[in-house]
């Protein structure tokens, strides 16, 4: 029975109901346009170490 594939809709939005609100953190503004690219470029390319892997930026 392909109908019953994903739970009922009692549980919508369990998971989300059930995590702790946290508020917003003030924080300095991004850069944009020419400012905001010569970040990315450094990020992504000037300080990662010739030859490594790519790898997920929050492991």
């Amino acid at each position: 029975n392909m109908a019953k594939a994903h739970g009922s809709l009692a549980r919508a939005g369990k998971v989300k109901n059930q995590t702790p609100r946290v508020e917003k953190q003030e924080k300095k503004k991004a850069l944009t346009g020419r400012a905001k690219k010569r970040q990315q470029y450094n990020r992504r390319f000037v300080s990662v170490v010739a030859g490594r892997r790519k790898c997920n930026p929050q492991s």
